[in-house]
């Protein structure tokens, strides 16, 4: 079995790194691929553009205050979206 990939929505470059240091920390060994604003994460969420070959994440960890997009209107396309919503 594959390692679950994670999506990290984060904006502010610091808190991105501690959270990287922090799944470090605790042994977690599964890939981690950094966005930093909600448009970048629907992109990559839906395949879009750069991100057309992206895998699916098993798991999302996504601040709420973005720019272009709001982490909460990104919760709300994945919510509403078949494939999406069981992440």
């Amino acid at each position: 079995m594959e390692a679950m990939e994670i999506l990290l929505v984060e904006d502010n470059p610091d808190h991105a790194e501690l959270t990287r240091r922090a799944l470090e920390n605790g042994n977690v060994v599964n890939k981690v691929t950094w966005v930093k604003d909600g448009q970048e994460a629907l992109d990559y969420l839906f395949q879009k553009g750069a991100y057309a070959e992206a895998p699916r994440p098993g798991l999302i960890l996504l601040d709420i205050n973005l720019p272009k997009v709001s982490g909460v209107e990104v919760l709300k396309k994945i919510k509403v979206d078949e494939a999406l919503r069981v992440i």
